[in-house]
């Protein structure tokens, strides 16, 4: 084993040779082998251990076993203890999800602080197996049926192309001893269900799993680097605008394709979507619909999609203020700007001027809301600020972007749309107010 890594590194890890290492160590053999491989060829690492705090001394003697192997191999080493059960409760989380939080967020507070280059972890090819027959077992598309990554990002695992046998045998013959983690005899884990229970008669029925396995993994891999450049294509057709809070998809573009969902779910999945039909079933929905996932909404505009990020949408902005003294305002989406004028000159959509004497101060900017109205320049009688939008066939998303400047509650200008005539100029202003809008 010791060749065929050394093999490895120099022919697909070679930069791990030049870089400084942080290598995710519990104690157990996978990667107690992994710091003496590496220990063997003098490459430049620190060990990193995670004490959970959740198998009582079993978990200290976990760490003792981590120092004593740091001071045997003259490497240093960092310890960090955790309230694993508390974070799980406080958060939200399954304990195995709680602890690989803390531990990758824990190696990526170290690495960057005290500039390591790469994280190294212990995953072999029996990790990769369970891992594919876990999200198998649940559900998953293409990106989940290939396999953990060899490199991701600064994670790097050069033990993937290894077995747990391989890795046994080099421990065995090299005397090095390791920890046994008790939980990992439990049943009640899935990946323990599958490695105790699934794995051994899969490998019976095919003693060569593992080779066959990997040649899959490469297969699947290839496959979806034709899926991306085939979706790549596609998204590069169907988007139509980027802008600070969305991205808008021409609805035609989807529907010339043989399989719409297949390309919408690939496109979509990373925004928290999971009712696949529903989102489908928008492309043929009246304008305004939408459906939302944990992070995201998807609304159907006409005929284009438009994804914003769900936060910011439910994000409600406190009202401004403005005083009769104030010469500028700074908004969530630009500076208006307030000066008297002897005359009206130029005019535009962000520019708008008004009978100062009319006004009730202080003046006030805030998001339009339901029941509003105004009287709009160049028109008869009021409208309510929803009709208004309506008409202007602003998206959903443009709606919420809205913003009034009202005295005493009453509509001065839809801003950077249109004005109210109760505060118009006329011959009988003593005192014009110019209102600027700079973006």
């Amino acid at each position: 084993m010791l060749k065929t890594f050394r093999n490895h590194i120099d022919k697909d890890l070679l930069f791990l040779n030049e870089s400084k290492l942080l290598i995710a160590i519990s104690g157990g053999i996978d990667s107690v082998v992994l710091a003496h491989l590496c220990h063997q060829f003098q490459l430049n690492f620190t060990l990193a251990h995670c004490n959970f705090n959740l198998r009582g001394e079993e978990s200290n003697a976990d760490e003792d076993f981590v120092l004593e192997l740091a001071d045997q191999l003259n490497v240093e080493v960092f310890i960090q203890n955790f309230d694993t059960q508390t974070y799980a409760d406080e958060n939200k989380r399954s304990i195995q999800m709680a602890a690989r939080e803390l531990r990758y967020d824990w190696f990526t507070e170290l690495a960057e602080q005290l500039k390591f280059d790469y994280i190294l972890t212990a995953h072999h090819a029996d990790d990769n197996l369970e891992t594919f027959l876990i999200n198998f077992t649940r559900g998953t598309g293409l990106n989940g049926l290939t396999g953990i990554p060899e490199i991701n990002d600064n994670i790097v695992r050069p033990l993937l192309q290894f077995s747990r046998e391989q890795i046994e045998s080099y421990a065995n013959e090299n005397a090095i001893k390791w920890r046994e983690d008790s939980s990992n005899s439990s049943r009640k884990y899935l990946r323990n269900k599958l490695r105790h229970e699934v794995v051994p008669i899969l490998k019976e029925i095919n003693p060569q799993l593992l080779d066959s396995f990997m040649n899959t993994l490469d297969n699947l891999n290839d496959t979806v680097n034709i899926v991306e450049e085939s979706l790549n294509a596609v998204t590069k057709r169907t988007i139509t605008k980027i802008d600070d809070t969305s991205i808008s998809y021409k609805i035609s573009e989807f529907k010339k394709l043989n399989n719409p969902k297949a390309y919408i779910y690939e496109m979509f999945k990373a925004y928290g979507f999971t009712e696949w039909n529903d989102v489908v079933d928008i492309l043929d929905a009246e304008t305004g619909k939408y459906v939302k996932s944990s992070t995201h909404r998807l609304i159907k505009h006409r005929d284009v999609l438009i994804l914003t990020d769900l936060c910011d949408t439910e994000l409600k902005e406190e009202p401004l203020l403005i005083h009769k003294k104030d010469k500028s305002t700074t908004t969530p989406f630009g500076v208006l700007l307030f000066d008297e004028a002897d005359a009206i000159s130029k005019t535009s959509t962000n520019i708008i001027y008004i009978d100062k004497d009319k006004l009730s101060y202080p003046i006030e900017l805030r998001l339009w809301q339901e029941g509003d109205y105004f009287y709009p320049y160049g028109m008869k009688g009021k409208k309510k600020i929803s009709k208004y939008l309506k008409d202007e066939k602003l998206s959903l998303v443009e709606k919420e972007s809205i913003w009034l400047l009202t005295s005493n509650n009453e509509v001065v200008w839809v801003v950077g749309r249109r004005g109210d005539n109760r505060f118009r100029v006329n011959n009988e202003t003593n005192t014009i107010l110019k209102i600027e809008l700079k973006n």
